[in-house]
């Protein structure tokens, strides 16, 4: 039988099996792990903390249940981490705030009982921007992480953890939240993969909220099929959760290995093409990979849609609004407490009025009707871009908010203000060897066919063959 290569190069399926043969443990993976997370967080600081303890009894278990026959799925032993939005009873989850630094969960999130429910390996909890929101705020708690591709550069949203720590190989797995991207702009800026699932399909209760209209909880994976696989095991209706949506949760993998020759794919290059911030490479990523899926048999056309400034405009209004709501009463008695960026973020949606929220919900649901009528009666899914350039370096950012458009320049809210699925894929790299991604979006609740149409086209990019490793030397 052929060795297997580095642990920390294994997906979950290869992993997965070599568990489940008894050729390898999880306390062996969890050990790898851990000693990988050890030698390299102090380069990437993607943890803020790590579980040791608890993850190494959570592999004894898993090695048990495994060798007894029972088997709880694919993350079943596999080793996994959350971003420090989410509640992990008794151990801290601090929102990479000071307000929260010493806050200890009695109960877990939701996501996090379904994956200890199915077997997986909590190993710590990951780097955040501030209350899921700030920006990389050299003030906060713990330091901002970096991206493993080139360590001086940005890791692309507030899933930044969970990002660096999937692209580096510390974790197969990790889960984010995404209000206006956090979980695809992490995955672009660091090569990997990250699903937004359609609204209500993941339970978001016990992960602290930015927006109650727009906030999305999804992993990020090396692969899709990873991807995959760990929404698989979070996704389920929540009775204790309002957004949750009583509906069956298909395979997910189902659509994987059929190829795209059939589908009709769209593609909005209005959206980007012309925008001043966008990077001649992003397009001509975007350009290979849809030449490559008509090979494959897709049908691939351009459609014209509403301009992305009213998708961006809609959604930070209904943000700004709900995020002030949150934090209203800590903003009053303790602003010196919250971090630079995060204060200029929420504190100047104390002026929107109950008038410019209606005007914004109803524009929600005017631009959800345009997508629908545009893309999704007539095309299975839309691709375009999800960052408009490659990362930019940490020491860009100001010392106040707003920084330069050209170094937040995404284009992932669209899909946070509509609900529909979004999954970010790698396209290639810049000349300057960081990771250029795209998107795929999908009817509500059609995940299996946009996660579909990701693996066509991280096979076309061949991306899960690269892995960043100059990093590694720093360590």
């Amino acid at each position: 039988m052929t060795e297997p290569g580095p642990l920390h190069e294994l997906s979950v399926a290869e992993a997965g099996a070599l568990l489940r043969s008894g050729s390898l443990t999880s306390t062996g993976l969890t050990e790898y792990t851990l000693e990988r997370i050890a030698a390299l967080n102090p380069v990437l600081h993607a943890f803020v903390t790590v579980t040791q303890e608890r993850a190494l009894k959570d592999a004894d278990r898993a090695d048990h249940e495994l060798a007894s026959g029972l088997d709880r799925g694919p993350l079943h032993g596999i080793p996994y981490a959350l971003k420090d939005i989410f509640d992990t009873r008794g151990i801290r989850t601090t929102s990479h705030s000071w307000l929260m630094a010493e806050h200890v969960p009695d109960e877990d999130a939701e996501v996090e009982s379904r994956l200890r429910a199915g077997g997986a390996v909590l190993v710590g909890k990951l780097a955040t921007h501030e209350f899921a929101l700030g920006g990389p705020s050299p003030e906060l708690p713990f330091p901002p992480a970096r991206n493993p591709w080139h360590p001086d550069h940005f890791t692309g949203a507030s899933s930044s953890g969970a990002g660096a720590a999937v692209a580096a190989g510390l974790v197969r797995i990790a889960i984010g939240s995404d209000t206006s991207g956090s979980v695809r702009g992490p995955a672009c800026h660091c090569g990997t993969v990250g699903l937004k699932p359609t609204y209500g399909l993941v339970s978001r209760r016990g992960a602290f909220p930015l927006s109650y209209a727009l906030d999305h909880i999804g992993p990020l994976g090396w692969t899709v099929r990873d991807t995959a696989l760990a929404t698989q095991v979070v996704a389920g209706h929540d009775p204790l959760d309002p957004s949750s949506v009583h509906r069956p949760v298909p395979d997910l993998t189902a659509g994987l290995g059929q190829g795209v020759a059939g589908l009709r794919i769209a593609c909005s290059p209005g959206w980007f093409r012309d925008d001043p911030a966008t990077s001649p490479e992003v397009t001509a990523a975007i350009e290979r990979v849809l030449a490559g899926l008509r090979k494959r048999g897709a049908v691939v056309e351009e459609v014209e849609l509403p301009p992305y400034r009213r998708f961006n405009a809609c959604g930070r209004v209904i943000m700004a609004a709900e995020a002030y709501a949150i934090h209203e009463a800590e903003l009053k008695r303790r602003p010196g407490a919250y971090g630079r960026y995060t204060y200029q973020r929420i504190a100047p949606a104390a002026g929107l009025s109950a008038a410019d929220l209606v005007q914004a919900f109803r524009l929600r649901q005017e631009l959800a009707d345009a997508m629908q009528r545009t893309v999704f009666d007539r095309y299975d899914v839309l691709v375009t871009a999800t960052g408009l350039a490659p990362a930019p370096r940490l020491d860009a950012f100001p010392a106040d908010w707003p920084p330069p458009r050209e170094l937040t320049a995404m284009q992932t809210i669209p899909f946070n203000v509509t609900g529909h699925p979004a999954l970010a894929v790698p396209a290639g790299l810049s000349g300057s060897g960081l990771p250029l991604g795209l998107q795929i979006a999908g009817r509500p609740f059609d995940e299996v066919t946009v996660l579909r149409v990701g693996e066509a086209v991280e096979e076309i990019t061949g991306h899960a063959k690269w892995r960043p490793t100059g990093f590694e030397r720093l360590g």
